[in-house]
């Protein structure tokens, strides 16, 4: 493979740059590809352009999860004519009353959906977004908590992101040939204090909508929301909006049943399925998690979702055999700016790995590590190389081989290993969450009907701030010594303050009430209406 140096760095950037100026995300994406394109053949590049493209569409995790996206916008359909939706938010009109109470909703069920990130964001965006409408809460805000409590969630318990990362670190020690070396699951599981920037994201949701206070861009849309009740700024180009595309439905007497049966169907059927590919006899639980194959359930649970939308299209006599056919293919069509996307962000994936940008970072990082900053320089770099290329499993699979061995020829010592582990996961959900290229926060966009960017955008204050707090923690584990779960609850503390202190400066810059997130405006029917935030 040639080597490009520095030059691997620029498409990536410029895509990510592209697209948070212009906040035309899939111009800008086309434009990264093209650019890595013309470096690595030398010419105009239109061909291994369109080469990474068909790369990326051949690729069988990855058409598994473009398979899965479709088919939820089909299930999320459904249940939209069924008038579940409608249903859901006629029931909650009078149970939740407050933004407060949406927020911690959202933030409570993005905990118990721990078991895949891909399916956290579709069931709680899909779930809370006409709740969050109705109460005013801006759809920036809502795909904040999504994503925030996704992928972070996903590191910290058994998911598919836990069983990847195991196998990593078995294939790592298989190459150092360690004498007694722990079990992977027993490193996983010492590396959780380590991965700080998951535990403090999480953290940070709850004191976020527990207080009711924001700053930065997210401030001004929630101020927009609250006062106008438009949930979405004018301009923007939501990645999902059910209504517009699918029309009202024509339910009189809409029934939660169509809300909560098709979803109960998706979690059961995709907790089912991946507990049936991963089991054979005489399996254990660990062999089970392992060897699951999560992109097939997802598609096996959407497909189930789909499924129970006819049986109870036609059980209820809402809608005939011809429209729910129809609603099927309508869904798909509410999904092609994500999927289209996804293809994309997939593509540019390609194109980096060509150039080697993932491997020029880790081999950079690794000229100026030291003991006592190692596992902060991992969280770095994971995070620019999950940034750049919008993966953050290619951000694990790079890094976890090249840190585990520095931190055992550096320490000698399993707890170094498994803080460098915990390390490769809080940098690489930080790239995720600062990164428009990255497919959960896409997915995160899609299912609660935001703007790709200015999700992108209003998350980034927020993701930052808990990363200079989990940076903080690793270094004070470094230099004392002192286990981080006693610098944790200082890094929530930390936080709160942050969050109290910033909202205020930042309110009275803007001339805003900083708890305006905690008020229901005079409007918060919001129906996805917008108008000029005027600060952006």
């Amino acid at each position: 493979m040639a080597e490009y140096g520095l030059l691997s760095l620029v498409p990536p950037l410029l895509a990510i740059g592209l697209a948070i100026v212009t906040r035309k995300a899939v111009l800008a994406l086309f434009l990264g590809i093209w650019a890595a394109g013309m470096i690595v053949s030398g010419g105009l590049g239109i061909v291994q352009t369109f080469d990474w493209i068909v790369t990326a569409l051949s690729d069988e995790f990855q058409v598994r999860i473009l398979l899965f996206t479709l088919l939820i916008g089909s299930g999320v359909a459904m249940v939209w004519r069924l008038g579940g939706s409608l249903a859901l938010r006629n029931w909650a009109t009078d149970r939740i009353e407050t933004p407060r109470k949406a927020g911690l909703i959202a933030w409570l069920l993005g905990l118990l959906l721990f078991f895949d990130d891909y399916a956290n964001t579709a069931i709680v965006g899909s779930t809370m977004r006409e709740i969050s409408d109705k109460l005013g809460v801006s759809r920036e805000k809502l795909s904040y908590i999504v994503d925030s409590t996704s992928a972070p969630v996903a590191t910290l318990g058994i998911s598919s992101w836990v069983a990847f990362q195991l196998g990593l670190i078995s294939d790592a020690y298989a190459e150092l040939d360690v004498e007694s070396a722990p079990p992977a699951v027993e490193i996983f599981l010492r590396s959780i204090p380590f991965n700080t920037y998951a535990i403090l994201a999480i953290a940070m949701v709850a004191i976020v909508v527990v207080s009711g206070r924001d700053y930065g861009e997210m401030l001004t849309a929630e101020a927009r929301s609250r006062q106008t009740g438009a949930v979405v700024r004018e301009e923007s180009t939501p990645m999902q909006n059910v209504e517009e595309q699918l029309g009202t439905p024509s339910v009189n007497n809409p029934r939660l049943l169509a809300f909560f049966g098709p979803v109960v169907v998706l979690i059961a059927v995709t907790i089912g399925s991946a507990v049936w590919t991963g089991y054979e006899p005489g399996a254990s639980a660990y062999d089970v998690v392992t060897g699951a194959d999560y992109a097939a359930a997802l598609v096996y649970g959407s497909f189930a979702m789909v499924g129970s939308g006819f049986v109870l299209g036609k059980a209820l006599g809402v809608l005939s055999l011809g429209e729910l056919t129809d609603t099927v293919v309508d869904g798909f069509g509410v999904m092609l700016t994500a999927v289209s996307i996804l293809v994309l962000a997939w593509s540019l994936g390609e194109a980096v790995d060509a150039l080697g940008t993932g491997t020029f970072v880790a081999g950079y990082a690794e000229s100026v590590i030291n003991p006592t900053l190692l596992p902060v320089v991992v969280l770095l770099v994971a995070a620019f190389v999950a940034f750049s290329t919008g993966t953050s499993w290619g951000a694990m699979a790079i890094l976890t081989p090249v840190v585990v061995p520095i931190a055992w020829n550096l320490a000698g010592d399993h707890t170094m290993v498994a803080a460098v582990v915990g390390a490769v996961f809080s940098g690489s959900i930080f790239g995720d969450h600062t990164s428009p290229i990255s497919d959960t926060t896409v997915l995160s966009a899609t299912f609660t009907g935001a703007d790709l960017i200015d999700h992108v955008r209003t998350q980034l204050y927020y993701a930052v701030t808990v990363a200079v707090v989990a940076i903080g923690v690793l270094l004070a584990w470094g230099v004392t010594g002192v286990t981080p779960l006693v610098w944790l609850p200082v890094g929530v503390l930390t936080l709160v303050g942050l969050v109290y202190g910033l909202s205020t400066l930042d309110a009275r810059r803007k001339g805003l009430d900083p708890a305006v997130a905690a008020s229901v405006g005079d409007s918060p029917e919001g129906s996805a209406t917008a108008v000029d935030d005027g600060d952006e």
